[in-house]
């Protein structure tokens, strides 16, 4: 899989522009989603360069990330004119990109494509990276391949844009990365005002949270060892959010994230030494900022379940990434069905 770039932008204009030309094309499509087509499309839409592309919209919201939105795409493009010199420009947070990505990676066996993420969420993971995909029988990012996007552009005039919620989802991406890199990073996080934010000092954050998911992804670009630590927090996270999407009450997949870290940092305390202040620590964050998740004991056989089809694990193994302390990454540890109740104890009630 080859390095993609990442811009983090300054002249959001002059750097959509110039990653265009860099990447030869025979016809443009922008893919957008109804709230990004609203909203983001505006700062972009006049550059000479965008003038002529072929839109292609699809619903907002991780509902929306479903092979029949995929379809969607591929029809548009197909109906365009699309070749595999044909090039895709994904403007929207990780729900748009993930699933243009995806569209892009197949459609004529792949075309090139550009993400410009409209979310902290999409900015700090869905966009970098290459992992691509979609949702499929109920189960997150279920059916994807690995494909890098030839450029990605981080701004943050998006971000003034988002309402505070989706400004914690991205953080709590963020947190991840900060909790797996080292212990200046993890409280620079902790002390910055992500409810009242400077914008300048938050773009200086995300560049960073980002660069410690390039230095790992450029060490292990399929997973196969060492990327595994970027799904801390995951494991749990998933099922978490499977359940609340199968129940119709969705949650933004960062929250989903903090609970999960709190899961997980808790079975790190238990399994590998992480030291209980820290947890104590997260747990405050997380619990001030991104509440409770509500579910009961009768849900335990279920977000057992859906962990078990997580893709990590082998066979009927479930397979966690925990922490020993702050950097001090554990990956494919194992739980037995006890401790994963005991972590679902814990979230439900707490220190």
């Amino acid at each position: 899989m080859t390095k993609q770039e990442v811009i983090i932008s300054h002249d959001l204009n002059g750097d959509v522009e110039r990653a265009i030309r860099r990447c030869p094309h025979d016809r443009l499509f922008v893919l957008t989603d109804t709230t990004t087509l609203r909203l983001c499309w505006p700062l972009v839409g006049g550059l000479p360069s965008l003038r002529e592309a072929h839109m292609i919209t699809i619903g907002d919201t991780d509902e929306n990330k479903t092979l029949a939105s995929l379809t969607h795409v591929w029809t548009a493009l197909q109906q365009g004119g699309a070749t595999r010199h044909s090039l895709l420009l994904n403007l929207g947070g990780g729900m748009v990109t993930d699933l243009g990505g995806f569209a892009a990676s197949t459609f004529k066996r792949g075309m090139a494509y550009i993400n410009v993420p409209t979310t902290l969420l999409s900015q700090v993971d869905a966009s970098v990276g290459g992992k691509t995909g979609i949702n499929f029988g109920g189960l997150k990012n279920e059916i994807g391949v690995f494909n890098c996007a030839a450029t990605v552009i981080l701004s943050t005039d998006f971000l003034r844009s988002l309402d505070m919620k989706n400004l914690l989802s991205g953080y709590a991406e963020m947190l991840k990365h900060g909790l797996i890199s080292d212990e200046e990073s993890w409280m620079q996080l902790l002390r910055f005002d992500i409810e009242a934010p400077d914008f300048g000092r938050l773009g200086s954050l995300v560049a960073k949270s980002v660069a410690i998911k390039e230095g790992i992804v450029e060490q292990d670009p399929t997973e196969q060892g060492l990327r595994k630590a970027l799904n801390l927090g995951h494991t749990a996270g998933h099922a978490l959010e499977s359940l609340a999407l199968e129940g119709g009450h969705p949650v933004l997949h960062g929250y989903a994230v903090a609970w999960g870290l709190i899961c997980e940092l808790y079975l790190s305390t238990v399994k590998c030494g992480f030291p209980t202040e820290r947890l104590r620590q997260a747990v405050g964050f997380i619990r001030q900022h991104y509440g409770e998740f509500d579910f009961n004991c009768k849900q335990y056989e279920h977000l057992y379940e859906f962990m078990r089809h997580d893709k990590k694990n082998e066979a009927d193994i479930i397979n966690f990434t925990l922490l020993g302390g702050i950097g001090d990454i554990r990956i494919n540890q194992q739980a037995s069905k006890d401790d994963i109740f005991e972590m679902l104890d814990f979230l439900r009630e707490g220190l």
